[in-house]
């Protein structure tokens, strides 16, 4: 830690000193530049008509100007005379501060010098029928750089030390307050710190600290989740395999006295119709148990349903049922209630509710459907359920009374079916009852 912080302080510090020499540089460079534009301006007022507008006079007006260049053009920028070259040179028109003087009265540049090998800069003054360049030569800035590198390596050496020595003092101070934390939590317990810099790092400790025992409880929950969920896997298997036994029992039992011999035909038709019936159940198991375990695997995508149509098509198909024991359907039916679900699980859950509203149901009896975009809610005057037999009614293979589910043909698998649809659907289902008086199922959207 401590290497790390020193050589990050080493390269933010020669970074730095780096950055300073070369932006240095560049403003020295510009100003420099700024200068030799205002003094070259300045000198260009000395040329009058003493000067010769040809080499002689080119180089008399240098030595005027203590020697620097001077270049005399007609006002096309055909080269007149030139103080540091000799014999024709090329028209200059098409260079940057000549152009600028033939349009604009005057122009600058700063560029290498093809005839002298040198970085110059150029001023350059229109006079109507003549063009008047005058050139100084001028370092660059890489030239200005190296010439001041010396005295820049001290520099930079000076700020290395004293680098060194602020990181060495600096990471003393800053890492023990930070060793006395990781002390303090790894011995357990409440971080604090009187540093407010290093409070955030002693909330961090003690928030790792109540996510790992937050995490153990969820360990121990998820266990606790795993082992109901084996327990209940196991009640499940034991259900099945005593709702399976009735039927089977009966029929290996009528199948054996067949195979026995000696019965009358009455008693063969009994035993035949007995095997079919309890066939019949046994295959009804089977499709429920099948169609309870598909709906954890149930991810097809919902869709709008018109659930006030579906209901009163369900109402109309189950009334015979009720009509049996003179059982009435009351509605209260909102127009146009729609749902985001599927069709199957709309009919899952209506007809298992209604259903059992007539099968436990009194003769004579009524059965109140209310249905609205806020829920549905179904009322029967049935036999009702016991209190203490309230927290099974969604339970699987639960049924309140046994006579009727033998009677009826029921598993107790249609109100867990109509539960895990509304779970999986996202809605609350709950029941209110009271022996001898009736049950209330409401299902929430």
């Amino acid at each position: 830690m401590k290497w790390r912080i020193w050589l990050l302080s080493f390269g933010i510090t020669i970074l730095s000193v780096l950055l300073f020499g070369i932006v240095s540089t560049q403003i020295y460079y510009n100003s420099s530049i700024d200068d030799s534009k205002e003094f070259l301006s300045v000198y260009m007022n000395a040329f009058d008509d003493s000067f010769t507008l040809d080499e002689a006079g080119a180089k008399a007006f240098s030595e005027k100007l203590n020697g620097a260049r001077v270049t005399i053009m007609d006002a096309q920028g055909n080269v007149l005379g030139d103080s540091e070259a000799e014999g024709d040179l090329e028209n200059h028109g098409e260079r940057e501060e000549i152009k600028d003087a033939i349009f604009h009265g005057e122009g600058f540049a700063v560029r290498s010098s093809s005839t002298l090998g040198k970085n110059m800069v150029y001023y350059c003054k229109n006079f109507e029928s003549f063009l008047v360049r005058i050139a100084v030569p001028t370092d660059s800035s890489w030239t200005i750089f190296v010439s001041t590198l010396p005295s820049f390596l001290q520099f930079a050496g000076i700020m290395v030390v004293l680098c060194v020595l602020v990181a060495f003092l600096s990471t003393h101070f800053i890492l023990s307050p930070v060793k006395s934390i990781a002390k303090e939590a790894s011995a357990g317990g409440e971080v604090k710190s009187k540093y407010s810099e290093l409070t955030p790092i002693a909330e961090i400790l003690n928030e790792r600290n109540r996510n790992i025992a937050r995490q153990m409880d969820e360990i121990k929950t998820e266990k606790e989740l795993v082992e109901r969920a084996q327990s209940s896997k196991d009640e499940f298997i034991s259900n099945v395999t005593h709702e399976m036994n009735t039927p089977l029992t009966s029929i290996r039992g009528y199948a054996e006295l067949l195979g026995a011999g000696g019965m009358t035909d009455e008693q063969k038709d009994v035993a035949y119709s007995t095997i079919l019936t309890q066939s019949e159940r046994l295959s009804s198991l089977i499709a429920c148990i099948i169609n309870y375990s598909k709906l954890d695997s149930d991810d097809l995508p919902a869709y709008e349903v018109d659930f006030s149509s579906l209901a009163r098509e369900m109402i109309f198909a189950l009334k015979p049922e009720a009509d049996k024991r003179n059982i009435t359907i009351i509605e209260h039916i909102d127009d146009n209630v729609m749902i985001m679900s599927r069709h199957e699980r709309l009919t899952e859950i209506f007809g298992n509710l209604v259903r059992n509203a007539i099968k436990y149901n009194k003769d004579g009896g009524s059965i109140t459907i209310t249905l609205n975009y806020r829920g549905l809610k179904v009322e029967d005057t049935g036999i009702g359920i016991a209190e203490e037999n309230m927290s099974k009614v969604f339970s699987r293979f639960f049924t309140v009374d046994k006579s009727h589910g033998g009677k009826n043909g029921g598993f107790g698998l249609g109100l867990a079916v109509a539960k895990k649809i509304c779970q999986k659907s996202g809605w609350k289902i709950g029941v209110t009852s009271a022996l001898g008086v009736g049950s209330t199922f409401t299902v929430e959207f």
